[in-house]
């Protein structure tokens, strides 16, 4: 198993005033950005550094892992 950038991603989320709007399909999750004002979602393991930076720019913030 690889890494899990999940928790890390969540947590630079909710820094950054970003809200859970609510449960998806399977194990995604729905979150809205204040910065970007858009809705994006976030798989529960996310193995890529890819996938987690492409969730930080839709969320409107800068590129981490």
């Amino acid at each position: 198993m690889g890494a899990n950038f999940t928790p890390d991603l969540m947590r630079l989320l909710r820094a950054a005033g970003c809200t859970l709007i609510r449960h998806g399909k399977g194990d995604h999750d729905i979150w809205e950005s204040p910065i970007s004002g858009r809705r994006f979602p976030v798989d529960a393991r996310i193995r890529s550094r890819h996938m987690a930076n492409t969730a930080l720019k839709q969320a409107g913030l800068p590129q981490t892992f």
